[in-house]
This record gives structure tokens, C-alpha cells and sequence, in this order.
């Protein structure tokens, strides 16, 4: 199995175990995980920083030692201003159109653009729309679109 497809085996693992739960979050053992799929620990934490962040719609904590796990909590963005705000904060300087999807599919999850108005969004902040041969300068101007955008709909919501 090539490193890619593993990495989405574990993804869809977790999340499975995210769904079967009866809360939002579950705790994991990194090494229970990497014993189960037969892998290293380093490639649970590759899969937990790559597919599990704020913008994807997760918080993780992690605690390290003997009893060491790792707390994987999807977030409710509508009913947590504070987590709300961490996305808006997370957002940075500039950002790729990429990560600008991911925070506007998160936020379509989270009820809070309708499937409609993220298209509408995403639009506006293509490469193609922005139109600004600078690739840092096109970051720029993309996050400080999303993050005008985002405290709009936070105030709103």
C-alpha cells in the first residue's frame, strides 16, 4: 500500500470512530493506531496534522507520556465563538486557495454557508478573480477577503 493511500485508511478510520461516538471527540493512543494499521507513530501524526486541523473542521489536543493520547474534537463553529475566532485567527496573513476551500466546505458543514454561497465565495477569491500575478500578494489580498468576510458572518450568525 503506497504512503498516500494509508494515510487516507487512517483518515477514514478516524473519522469512522468520530461517527460511531457518542460525543464529538474520541481519544486515541498514537501508538494503539500505528500498531493497528502496522505503521510508524509518525504517520498517525502526519494524518492527525494533515487532515485533522481547525480549518477542517477539528481541534486536537495532545498529551504526551506513558499515558500519552491524542483528543480529536469536531467542532461546532455556529455554538463557539471562541473556536470561531481561532479559524479567523488561523487564517494568517495570506492563504492558499486550497486552505481558503477547506475553511469555506468546514464552514458549509457547520451550517453556516449554504452550498450556494460557498460556490459564490470561491469564486471571488480564485487565482483567476483575484488576478494578481504575485503569489504572496494574491494570499494577501485572499485571507484579508476571507477574513472581512468570515467576521461578517460571525456577527450574523
Amino acid at each position: 500500500m503506497t504512503h498516500h493511500s494509508m494515510s487516507d485508511t487512517i483518515e477514514e478510520y478516524l473519522k469512522q470512530l468520530l461517527l460511531s461516538a457518542d460525543t464529538p471527540e474520541v481519544e486515541i493512543r498514537r501508538s494503539d493506531i500505528a500498531d493497528h494499521f502496522d505503521v510508524v507513530p509518525s504517520q498517525i501524526n502526519y494524518v492527525i496534522k494533515t487532515r485533522f486541523t481547525l480549518r477542517d473542521g477539528y481541534v486536537v489536543q495532545s498529551k504526551r507520556g506513558g499515558g500519552g493520547y491524542i483528543r480529536i474534537e469536531q467542532i461546532d463553529l455556529a455554538s463557539d465563538a471562541e473556536v470561531f475566532d481561532q479559524l479567523v485567527t488561523s487564517i494568517g496573513t495570506q492563504i492558499t486557495q486550497k486552505a481558503e476551500e477547506d475553511i469555506l466546505t468546514t464552514l458549509y458543514h457547520n451550517g453556516m454557508l449554504s452550498a450556494r454561497e460557498v460556490n459564490m465565495i470561491s469564486s471571488i477569491l480564485t487565482h483567476e478573480a483575484i488576478a494578481i500575478t504575485d503569489a504572496e500578494t494574491e494570499g494577501k489580498v485572499r485571507a484579508n477577503v476571507l477574513k472581512a468576510l468570515l467576521s461578517r458572518l460571525r456577527y450574523e450568525c
